[in-house]
């Protein structure tokens, strides 16, 4: 790419970033939210914080402590990507998909032995529930959450969270 067309990449991205994080209440989150955009989008294979700061030249605590630590709704941020989305691609059917991610431990949120579509049987893995906007030649995810299965209810009579699996095949 040429300087001039760098230039104007960057001015759209830097727009794009300002619509998006729109809703944060404070302009040093707006700039972190582009920082962070920006780094994701960078040339590098780790999506980490460390190397994204490097590459971005900047510390890395700024942008860990922005993604974990940091007060902002990101309820009104996914909502506005999700907008843009379907303005974007137009979709003509909307997609529900769950995705088994396989775990070792059980100290990851939503482990569980629980049946698996993306493994096709019964394992120790986490489920993600995601909806996709969804056109012939394009998708993408518009919201997307983590199954909990029962044996990660705390609610349930007050009780705490349970450190053993439910029965293989067990849904709640």
């Amino acid at each position: 790419m040429t300087p001039d067309e760098l230039a104007h990449v960057r001015q759209r991205l830097e727009a794009f970033a300002a619509d998006v994080f729109a809703p944060l209440a404070r302009s040093d989150q707006r700039a972190k939210g582009e920082m962070y955009m920006r780094g994701l989008l960078l040339d590098g294979q780790r999506k980490s914080m460390q190397p994204m700061a490097d590459r971005l030249g900047v510390d890395h605590q700024g942008l860990q402590q922005f993604v974990t630590t940091s007060t902002w709704d990101t309820d009104a941020v996914r909502a506005r990507l999700a907008r843009k989305a379907v303005e974007t691609i137009g979709p003509v059917a909307w997609a529900v998909d769950d995705s088994g991610f396989p775990k070792d431990g059980s100290s990851s949120p939503g482990v569980a032995r629980q049946y698996s579509g993306t493994l096709g049987k019964v394992a120790n893995c986490q489920i993600g529930v995601s909806v996709h906007a969804v056109t012939d030649t394009a998708s993408c995810p518009l919201d997307w959450k983590l199954f909990l299965p029962g044996s990660w209810d705390t609610a349930k009579a007050g009780r705490p969270r349970s450190r053993r699996p439910k029965p293989s095949g067990a849904r709640h």
